[in-house]
């Protein structure tokens, strides 16, 4: 997936070398995953991180090529990844880490394991800029498709709920236990087509240098594979907040 953006983004700073009027922007961002799948709720459910975990900065680059005083044509990409350690609230392990124990009523080990994600949209756009881009404040909004390339693992010990017994305790009756398994669940190097919308507005600084801030909502989903049967589409979509300079030439 490295190489792959990578070669994306020398393409985008290779384009302004073919003479075409345009600009380049370079953008800073903050990304808030959209969460809504059933893998995200899972995670959420049962381990001790939060939604609010999984936010990260963004770093990106676009190329932006004039076709009138006011449209233009938007290529470019992004990356977004985030990788958090969390353990389970409600079940503790023993020492072999086989079982899963409820921790209302047992002192154990930590059952944890990493969950990771990582989306990199490559996107293209159309932008409209109703003002033109000669006043001192430049106004614009656009949207297009996205190619999503995408990672999700996880990688650990994990509670696995079709596996159980039932214990007898002295003072608590029947306590119902699970299995710990270990796993390596891997969904790599998966693509998938999406959209996105943005708004922002420019602010010329020099006569080729502006600055620029952005809101954007990226949509997408892709399935997940075998490594995660029985799970439902992948939520890659999210609200994105960027600043950046953008330098026409």
């Amino acid at each position: 997936m490295k190489k792959t953006v990578g070669l994306v983004a020398l393409l985008v700073l290779m384009l302004p070398s073919l003479g075409l009027s345009g600009a380049l922007s370079f953008r800073f961002g903050y990304f808030i995953p959209r969460a809504q799948s059933d893998l995200w709720s899972i995670e959420f459910e049962n381990m001790d991180f939060q939604k609010s975990d999984f936010q990260n900065t963004t770093l990106g680059i676009f190329y932006e090529h004039f076709l009138t005083r006011e449209i233009s044509l938007v290529i470019g990409v992004e990356g977004y990844g985030q990788t958090r350690l969390g353990s389970y609230v409600e079940f503790v392990s023993s020492s072999e880490m086989d079982w899963a124990y409820p921790a209302e009523f047992y002192e154990g080990y930590a059952i944890s394991h990493n969950f990771s994600v990582s989306v990199t949209p490559i996107q293209l756009s159309v932008k409209f800029a109703p003002l033109g881009r000669r006043s001192g404040f430049i106004p614009y909004l656009g949207g297009g498709i996205c190619l999503y390339v995408w990672n999700v693992k996880v990688l650990g010990d994990i509670v696995d709920f079709a596996y159980w017994e039932d214990i007898i305790e002295p003072d608590l009756g029947v306590v119902r236990i699970y299995a710990v398994d270990y796993a390596e669940l891997r969904a790599d190097n998966r693509f998938n087509i999406g959209f996105q919308a943005f708004a922002g507005f420019m602010i010329p600084i020099a006569r080729r240098l502006a600055l620029e801030a952005e809101f954007k909502f990226n949509y997408g989903k892709g399935s997940l594979g075998e490594a995660f049967r029985g799970f439902e589409s992948f939520d890659l979509s999210g609200y994105q907040i960027s600043l950046g300079a953008n330098y026409w030439f």
